[in-house]
């Protein structure tokens, strides 16, 4: 390791006393074991450089299989304690060195690492083949291979025990993390607290249709008509509702695909569609990655065109992968872009052209919180131009603040498709008294129309514009939306450098101050240092949270300003 300089050592390993004094012990650690790695991965990389002119041959005498297996699994280690601080930075957990995974031919690996599902938004990004898992005797390959994703919920945990609390818990986490309204908890509470919600009969203590009850399924087919804006009457024979929008996904590329296959999705995207894909269905998503600078391509961040989706379905189909289809989430979480109606329809000729499957999740429906801006469903269009491959997910968990309730929507004109998914029911249906709670509420026009959407729509812009001019006070550029409960912010000026394990770093050190938010890799975003942040929470939450916010920043700024000038003292 002499090869690296004295001045990268110290700027990568020094901290100053004030910058420690700002972290938790666990987050000096972290940046400590990064910085290691990074070295370990160069020395061998130069070690690997050091001799190009020697034959393949002599180079394998010199660096024998064996020793290079050693190296790997040193990277491996390094990786594996990274890991296992950050997802114990916040906990207090003791720290356990792990063996490394091995594969069946031996190389050092392990299951792929995916993020959490739909309500504890973490990291979305898929690890190296060195950043390998612990593994238990106990368990199968398989068993092992979920048996990591937990890690993935450490943050989300930690908050569930230690959460804010006006008066138990002033120091507890406040979670702008998690995409959950909590605006109109007051309105729902009354609503849901009314005589008609209030109903038992027999059947409703008994196993439904696995595909859910006939009176919810007409309810939603009803609902969806409505709010879509559908040009006919919906048939409930083409709704299946299960126990969230992730279990309709992870169903949908259950009977789609066969394991390895891909589905392209333009990022950011929703991480929770990672490891839903992983989890049960071991499908790709193959990443279409969009760029924030506005060029005369790019009329605007992040924008999708169809250009952008055949050229990663070309590169796509040159590694030899199987595309089966393109799945689409409008509005798009994180950005906040609503797909116009012409933009739509060039998407959904694109997957026709090459004979792909279109999913589209359109949970945020009805959170588009400007009158003036016009939401254009797949169901509203009067033609599909190819309806057997569409498949539309909608649930209430959004649009209504009840994420609790678990239910996800399916609906699509293909009955095989519907046949197929209707049989995940059996495990992941919905309780009858939910579906009768969700029927009285999706029935209920007039309270909906006069009383709920436009509370609830003059409260997110109320919050949407605190949380909007503070982040202009502090000069921090940001995309401009008027949907979903989210705002995707810019905060690449306090990376230094600008990479995404110094992204990783901020993160961690909003979470010693007790903040959640989510990081741009968990959304396999190519930029680093974008993070989402929920606005759809309590004024004074949001205030207090945007104090730990700017607090965190300035403690990041003032450590980063005091290392530049130990190094430039060195």
């Amino acid at each position: 390791m002499s090869h690296q300089s004295d001045t990268d050592r110290k700027s990568c390993g020094q901290m100053s006393s004030q910058g420690l004094r700002n972290q938790s012990t666990h987050t000096q650690l972290l940046e400590v074991m990064l910085c290691l790695q990074q070295t370990i991965e160069d020395y061998i990389v130069q070690l690997k450089n050091q001799h190009p002119q020697q034959s393949l041959a002599l180079e394998e005498q010199r660096h024998g299989r064996a020793t290079r297996e050693e190296e790997a699994i040193l990277v491996h280690l390094m990786c594996q304690v990274a890991n296992l601080l950050q997802s114990g930075a916040t906990g207090g957990a003791g720290l356990q060195l792990p063996c490394p995974s091995l594969g069946s031919n031996g190389d050092v690996g392990g299951g792929q690492q995916a993020q959490s599902s739909r309500w504890p938004d973490q990291r979305g990004h898929q690890l190296s083949d060195l950043e390998a898992t612990s593994i238990s005797c106990d368990l199968s390959n398989r068993g092992n291979d979920i048996f990591n994703l937990y890690s993935s919920f450490q943050d989300y945990e930690n908050y569930q025990r230690d959460k804010y609390h006006e008066e138990k818990n002033t120091l507890g986490f406040i979670n702008l993390g998690t995409s959950e309204n909590k605006l109109c908890i007051d309105l729902m509470t009354e609503r849901l607290s009314r005589s008609d919600m209030n109903y038992i009969e027999d059947a409703l203590l008994q196993y439904s249709k696995i595909r859910g009850h006939s009176f919810l399924l007409e309810e939603v087919a009803q609902f969806l008509t409505y709010y879509c804006k559908s040009p006919t009457q919906l048939d409930p024979e083409n709704v299946v509702v299960l126990n969230g929008c992730c279990s309709v996904f992870s169903a949908l590329t259950m009977v789609l695909c066969d394991p390895g296959d891909g589905f392209l999705i333009p990022t950011p995207f929703y991480g929770g569609f990672s490891f839903t894909t992983h989890l049960y269905a071991k499908v790709e998503l193959i990443p279409v990655h969009l760029d924030s600078e506005i060029t005369d391509v790019n009329t605007h961040p992040f924008q999708l065109t169809v250009s952008k989706l055949e050229r990663a379905l070309f590169e796509a189909r040159l590694q030899c992968k199987k595309v089966k289809g393109l799945v689409l989430i409008n509005p798009q979480n994180p950005l906040g872009d609503i797909y116009s109606r012409d933009s739509l329809k060039e998407y959904l000729e694109f997957a026709k052209r090459y004979n792909l499957h279109v999913i589209i999740d359109e949970i945020y429906l009805l959170t588009v919180f400007d009158e003036s801006i016009t939401f254009h469903s797949v169901l509203s269009m009067e033609s599909l131009p190819d309806p057997e491959k569409t498949y539309v997910i909608w649930g209430p968990s959004k649009d209504f603040g009840i994420s609790g309730f678990r239910c996800g929507v399916l609906y699509t004109h293909n009955k095989k498709v519907v046949s197929a998914i209707s049989i995940f029911g059996y495990l992941h249906g919905i309780s009858g008294i939910a579906q009768h709670k969700l029927c009285q509420l999706l029935r209920d026009r007039e309270w909906i129309d006069k009383v709920f959407l436009p509370t609830n729509r003059s409260r997110l812009q109320a919050a949407h514009r605190y949380i909007t001019n503070k982040l202009k006070a502090m000069k921090i550029p940001f995309l401009s939306r008027v949907s979903g409960l989210f705002i995707w912010m810019n905060l690449q000026k306090y990376l230094d450098p600008c990479t995404f394990e110094q992204e990783l770093l901020l993160h961690r050190c909003f979470l010693d101050n007790k903040l959640m938010l989510s990081h741009g890799q968990t959304f396999m975003c190519k930029e680093p240092g974008w993070f989402r942040l929920i606005f759809s929470d309590k004024p004074f939450h949001l205030k207090l949270a945007m104090h730990r916010f700017s607090q965190t920043l300035e403690q990041k700024q003032d450590q980063t300003e005091k290392q530049l000038e130990d190094a430039l003292r060195d």
